[in-house]
């Protein structure tokens, strides 16, 4: 193992001042202090050109939104760079794969904190939509009619629902559980979803015809590869109930966003999106203007408590790395093809 100062190991925290700020707890810091020497750049220091000075005679690097791609010839230059632990979720860009199957590169990633607050931001805006109280909360102030007001705007049961879930992954998983909490029934469309783990959860498996056409709510959880691009286009959306409620937090290009304007329009099913082609979404967009249509700025893997978690996380996962234990949320040979 190389080393800095001294035998302790360097770790290279490649995070701008800002986002190191809001991703790394003062108690993580403190352990990664206690741990390494810990190299992290300075206002404006973390781009491509200061890579490999950044990470020079480093063991371990601590990634996240906005590190630069550690390619090849970074990863060449530097023989001693065991591990990546990266803070946010894919990894796609910011490794090479061929480093992950070789084994020459340890990576870790903070998926599953991301997913929790995709997970929780999934049923905020399902039960937001089905139970309208920001509607209640105006009428109220606008001096509406007590009955008349809760009569308009009645609302539905989630727990009387049926939902579907595309892409049992992370975030998948723990939407089920969350759904299944108010007592929904849940259809699931997953190549990778076998008979025994869909009883472990709780759901029917089902093809993505019989999910679109048989459910109350449809929400996409798949990730983004070349074999899921626009595997939502005017067909496939024609198929969904009138009064549907289809969600996307997944990724833009699972859905043919002109096919799903031209849908949206018709005004037969509502969409909470999150994910658009353009981001950010255009000033003039049409969306902006459905009201059939919730719109929110790719918040929904955001929140100050999941950030916090993340880099918690990263920080145990190097935290192990250094003291020899297994990781936690390696990212293995077998998940880079069916990772987002």
């Amino acid at each position: 193992m190389s080393t800095g100062s001294g035998q302790r190991p360097v770790v290279a925290l490649l995070l701008t001042p800002e986002m190191r700020a809001q991703m790394i707890p003062p108690v993580a810091e403190e352990a990664l202090a206690a741990a390494a020497t810990v190299r992290a750049p300075g206002p404006g220091e973390l781009t491509a050109d200061n890579l490999l000075r950044l990470l020079e005679g480093a063991v371990a690097a601590l990634t996240g939104w906005g590190t630069p791609p550690i390619g090849d010839e970074v990863l060449a230059a530097r023989p001693g760079l065991g591990l990546v632990a990266h803070s946010a979720g894919s990894v796609r860009r910011l490794v090479p794969a061929s480093a992950i199957e070789s084994g020459r590169l340890q990576v870790s990633h903070a998926a599953v904190n991301i997913a929790e607050s995709v997970a929780e931001f999934v049923i905020a805006q399902t039960l937001s939509i089905l139970r309208e109280p920001h509607r209640h909360d105006a009428g109220m102030k606008a001096g509406e009619g007590w009955l008349d007001l809760r009569q308009r705007h009645l609302g539905r049961l989630l727990g009387a629902q049926t939902v579907g879930i595309v892409g049992a992954g992370y975030v998948g998983r723990l939407v089920i559980g969350l759904f299944r909490a108010f007592g929904c029934r849940l259809l699931v469309s997953d190549p990778y979803l076998t008979t025994e783990k869909a009883a472990e959860l709780g759901v029917e498996r089902a093809s993505l015809d019989e999910v679109l056409a048989g459910c109350d709510i449809v929400s996409l959880h798949a990730p983004a590869l070349a074999e899921t691009r626009h595997m939502i286009g005017a067909a496939q959306l024609a198929r969904l109930r009138d009064g549907c409620l289809f969600i996307n937090t997944a990724r833009p290009s699972l859905v043919d966003e002109a096919a799903l304007l031209a849908a949206l329009r018709t005004g037969r099913f509502t969409a909470a999106l999150d994910v658009f082609d353009q981001e950010p979404l255009p000033a003039d967009s049409p969306f902006r203007s459905l009201p059939n249509v919730v719109l929110s700025p790719h918040a929904a893997g955001h929140s100050a408590d999941s950030h916090k978690r993340q880099g918690a996380t990263t920080v145990d996962e190097i935290r192990r790395f250094l003291s020899g234990e297994p990781l936690r949320h390696r990212v293995t040979p077998a998940m880079l093809a069916t990772m987002a």
